[in-house]
């Protein structure tokens, strides 16, 4: 098994893009084995420091970190970029592309049980690495996610629609699911952290206010609220029955640009999401159109089924007395 390849013969692999998959979907493979053994396997969710951000690090981010490096090593990746560390680094000096990484998301989660996962972006190497990924996220080549979950699944674009893959345990190998996956547009289901309503700003407050005012406010229409704290399960969630997910900027000290990192969180799922005919901005600007200002640099992050992110977009347009009137006649509503 070690051998041959982690994907099942039918798999749309572009050759050139072959070796990368590969390694990243073997590594994934032993990840989420180690995963599924939980304290069989150690104390996974210990903390063991902190990021260049100031973020915690469990013991599995940095497992999951160096396992995703070494496996890369040889396959054609000049420049690899991970939460993990505070630069790029050069893997293959004649490689002809760039990897960025968020190598275990919603690892906070560990020792609950709940889905994490891994999300990568795939680029053209440049002459630097910040020339690399100190670009727009429609420069993207590929992205994908892993979800470690009940069913471990792969999401993945190669610049063509969006393939979903499980892994099958009994042959280790990810097989084809759905090779056009898309959002559905008609969901009632939006998620968001409401415990920080105090610190948004009014057009995503007068958002929120309509959607909880359910049949008989200005949407006319009984929202469901989810909130998982892990990106990959929120965006599984979303492409598999659509709906809304937003993680606004807010008034907290370190949250004026959002928590969330662009190159190697936001963009890929940007690239994944639009590529299954949903939206994804920063409350107003597409994310693809983009350009971080640094490795680590954030973004506030809304995505998910078309008209519902461009209706945030338009709360966001809306003139101040609108948008401060708790379930007021707002503009866009009227005929």
């Amino acid at each position: 098994m070690t051998d041959q390849s982690p994907f099942a013969p039918e798999a749309p692999i572009p050759a050139d893009l072959r070796p990368v998959l590969d390694a990243l979907a073997r590594t994934a493979r032993d990840l989420a084995r180690r995963i599924a053994r939980g304290p069989l396997a150690g104390q996974m969710g210990a903390r063991v420091g902190a990021n260049s951000d100031g973020d915690a690090q469990q013991a599995l981010d940095v497992i999951a970190d160096h396992a995703f490096a070494s496996a890369l090593r040889g396959t054609g990746i000049r420049w690899y970029a991970s939460e993990e560390r505070d630069s790029v680094e050069e893997l293959d000096p004649a490689g002809p592309l760039a990897l960025a990484i968020d190598p275990l998301d919603g690892s906070s989660n560990i020792e609950t049980n709940v889905s994490i996962g891994t999300i990568f972006s795939l680029r053209a190497a440049m002459d630097t690495g910040a020339e690399t990924f100190l670009r727009p996220g429609h420069d993207q080549i590929a992205a994908g996610y892993v979800i470690y979950g009940p069913q471990v699944m792969l999401m993945l674009t190669v610049g063509a629609g969006l393939h979903s893959y499980i892994l099958d345990p009994d042959t280790g190998r990810f097989t084809l699911l759905d090779p056009a996956v898309t959002v559905a547009e008609d969901s009632c289901e939006f998620a968001i952290n409401a415990s920080n309503y105090r610190h948004w700003a009014k057009p995503v407050r007068a958002y929120i206010d309509d959607c909880l005012a359910g049949a008989d406010g200005p949407r006319a229409r009984n929202f469901n609220m989810r909130w998982i704290a892990s990106l990959v399960a929120e965006t599984h969630r979303i492409l598999t029955r659509g709906g809304l997910f937003l993680y606004p900027s807010d008034a907290r000290p370190g949250y004026a640009q959002g928590r969330l990192r662009m190159v190697y969180e936001c963009a890929p799922i940007a690239l994944l999401v639009e590529a299954a005919q949903g939206r994804a901005t920063d409350g107003s600007t597409r994310i693809l159109d983009l350009v971080p200002a640094s490795l680590h640099a954030r973004t506030p992050f809304v995505f998910g089924s078309a008209g519902k992110v461009d209706q945030v977009t338009a709360y966001h347009d809306l003139p101040e007395p609108e948008i401060s009137a708790l379930f007021g006649h707002r503009g866009l509503f009227r005929a």
